[in-house]
């Protein structure tokens, strides 16, 4: 049987890179032109039997699908379902893609909590992909498991984060050989780690057994964007690697994303990037393509 494949189709922030409105050297170079580009943070899963996972629905749908079918050599124009970690903007403003207006997708599993089906049927522009039938609706229980096919799994995990809209999950994908936890966004380790009863990071993602963690890395420090980035939450990499520290035997393979446009690790080159990999961890690239 084939292995599940998980591809990143993206490792930005919310707001993408280039951000708009940014004129900063981290979007833009001298002249005005683009310095680099990186779609917000999604995920791509092709599971056993070739059906495809979407976590998350970003704006750029439609370039990460491109991504996805090249990564592994399938049709762009199949989906069978989509999975949503929380009602913020990146993470969500591509459903609409789905409706008549584009895509026109038919009967897509929706898999997300209860608020966030709320939202979204509360929501005038997102309510007739349900009642038009484009989204079929699956929410999810926290903590229990859920079988896309015998060889994969995914549990969704509750994690403190902002929650104006809705809930936020984490999701533990669990295949036939290992286990990936996707965690792109959570307020600060002091509070995930209470309610999940662990002392540390590390200890935490031992207890859930992760093989490989994709990994909350929005800030690089809480002094970016004049300061403001400490009130907006996330727990600043510098942090996660003090708690971290250098790879150990047997820890899981930790790579950082969901990177806001301001951050340094973008810069494959910089200070903050070559200090990350020396320690043993990785930075995320899209698209880097998993098997689990």
């Amino acid at each position: 049987m084939a292995a599940t494949s998980v591809t990143l189709l993206g490792t930005a922030q919310d707001g993408g890179v280039p951000q708009p409105g940014c004129i900063n050297e981290c979007c833009m170079d001298p002249h005005g032109g683009v310095v680099r580009t990186r779609h917000p943070v999604a995920l791509g899963v092709t599971d056993a039997r070739g059906d495809r996972h979407l976590f998350e629905a970003t704006r750029a749908l439609s370039a990460q699908l491109s991504l996805w079918a090249a990564a592994d050599g399938r049709q762009l124009n199949k989906l069978d379902s989509v999975w949503l970690t929380h009602g913020h903007l990146g993470h969500v403003e591509g459903l609409g893609q789905f409706g008549c207006e584009a895509w026109g997708i038919q009967n897509l599993a929706l898999h997300c909590s209860k608020s966030m089906l709320d939202f979204v049927k509360a929501n005038p522009m997102w309510r007739p992909l349900i009642s038009d039938g484009h989204l079929s609706p699956n929410p999810f229980d926290t903590d229990v498991p859920v079988e896309i096919v015998p060889s994969l799994s995914v549990t969704p995990i509750q994690v403190p984060h902002r929650d104006e809209h809705t809930d936020t999950h984490a999701f533990l994908l669990a295949g036939e050989n290992r286990r990936l936890l996707f965690l792109p966004d959570h307020d600060s380790w002091e509070m995930t780690l209470d309610i999940h009863g662990a002392d540390d990071p590390r200890a935490w993602f031992r207890s859930l057994r992760a093989d490989i963690v994709l990994l909350d890395g929005t800030f690089w420090s809480s002094s970016e964007l004049g300061g403001k980035a400490g009130e907006i939450g996330h727990p600043p990499v510098k942090e996660t690697l003090e708690l971290l520290d250098n790879r150990r035997r047997g820890d899981p393979q930790i790579i950082f994303i969901h990177m806001n446009h301001s951050n340094p690790l973008h810069d494959e080159k910089s200070a903050e990037s070559a200090h990350l990999r020396a320690l043993g961890w990785e930075i995320g690239r899209q698209p880097m393509t998993f098997t689990i």
